[in-house]
């Protein structure tokens, strides 16, 4: 049975939090240690052990192993990962996937090619402990799906093998581009590259935890200890839930969306307008405008942006540049969408495009582009209510 896991990365996400949080579920640690011994590492150890975190228990873990000080391209990772005779097949390409989104990222902060990128911290074998190991454990539990919250990275500054760097480091704020991220005041590094990275991969989607059965709940630990909160990756582990317990009200797509809200009463209606076709044609999936009473009884509206999340930084900079606000509410939702294509249909009147919806209960609803309708209808002196109806017809 697959299984499907919630990364509630509260306090970020990193190697070891991962691989020690997949533990606590049931992945077996003397099988994960086998796995990554069989990689030419025969001194590798996993020690996992109980320890507290804020007063809450978790597990740590530590890899331990002679001292190195070797660099690793990506080749040599991959050929480490192949040759290795303890690890299936899925976990393997599962491992040099996650590998392979540093490697990305990597490249392009300091230029140069895949072939040639160097891992400095990540090529560590620690880290390729942790990688590997996770990709060992989700394949053992058979997890095929997984979502996590929106990843808070953490401030400040830390040093690596390139120096003093900003949180998050390049690489990985690089991978992270296309996820939701949120901001906090804790100055450390709350999520590594290689948290990042297992991120990335796992995940194809991210939002509050959904609608799901939990089986199992692990908790891993991180090695700092953080004044204000528990420094722990909490993961659940179980089943999805439908949308609702019966299937003629199931929807077939979930998708994670940013919503952006700020309130105007000095911007005019010529400024709006303007506004909101730029943020149409940048890519917001919509654009509202609501009226409402602002402070000393001001008339004004609540201009609304749906858009996705790798979007918002755009979104924020036309809304900022076209408007007068000088603050916006940003969050995140999880949407529920119907399924739908779009399709032409042949009218009397010529073609007409149409968008078609499947609804919860397997029934279909047309809606004919307006655009269409109008300009057929201006062609052929009659409504454009009369297009839509006889485009209706023919599309059922």
């Amino acid at each position: 049975m697959t299984r499907f896991a919630f990364f509630d990365c509260f306090s970020g996400i990193s190697g070891d939090m991962s691989l020690a949080a997949l533990i606590d579920l049931g992945a077996d640690p003397a099988q994960i240690q086998a796995a990554v011994r069989s990689m030419g590492l025969p001194d590798l150890n996993i020690r996992v052990a109980e320890t507290k975190k804020c007063g809450f228990r978790a597990l740590g873990v530590q890899i331990e192993h002679p001292p190195e000080h070797a660099h690793r391209h990506l080749h040599h990772i991959t050929e480490m990962i192949d040759r290795a005779d303890q690890i299936d097949p899925d976990a393997k390409a599962l491992a040099k996937r996650i590998f392979g989104h540093v490697a990305v990222a990597e490249a392009k902060v300091h230029g140069t090619t895949l072939e040639k990128v160097h891992f400095h911290e990540v090529g560590a074998i620690d880290s390729i402990g942790d990688i590997v190991g996770v990709a060992v454990a989700v394949t053992a539990l058979n997890i095929s799906s997984a979502m996590a919250l929106p990843v808070p990275t953490g401030t400040g500054s830390i040093r690596i093998a390139h120096g003093t760097v900003s949180v998050p480091a390049p690489a990985t704020a690089e991978i992270l581009t296309g996820i939701p991220v949120v901001s906090t005041d804790i100055r450390a590094e709350l999520t590594t590259p290689t948290g990042a990275a297992i991120l990335k991969e796992l995940c194809g989607e991210f939002g509050p935890l959904p609608a799901m059965t939990v089986d199992r709940i692990g908790y891993g630990a991180g090695t700092m200890d953080l004044p204000e909160q528990a420094n722990l990756l909490r993961v659940l582990l179980g089943q999805r839930s439908p949308a609702s317990a019966g299937s003629a009200h199931q929807i077939a797509e979930q998708d994670t969306v940013s919503v952006l809200q700020t309130n105007l009463d000095d911007t005019s209606g010529e400024q709006l307008a303007d506004c909101v076709s730029r943020l149409v044609q940048r890519g917001a999936l919509d654009v509202t405008q609501t009226p409402c009473m602002m402070k000393k009884g001001r008339s004004g509206v609540i201009l609304s942006v749906i858009c996705q999340p790798a979007d918002v930084a755009a979104m924020e900079q036309i809304m900022f540049t076209h408007t007068s606000t000088i603050g916006i509410r940003r969050s995140t939702a999880l949407r529920d969408i119907l399924p739908r294509h779009f399709t032409t249909v042949q009218t009397k009147f010529g073609p007409v495009r149409a968008k078609v919806s499947t609804l919860p209960g397997g029934d279909q609803r047309i809606k004919i582009e307006d655009d269409d309708a109008r300009r057929l209808a201006a062609e052929h002196q009659t409504t454009a209510d009369i297009v839509r109806r006889e485009a209706e017809c023919a599309g059922r």
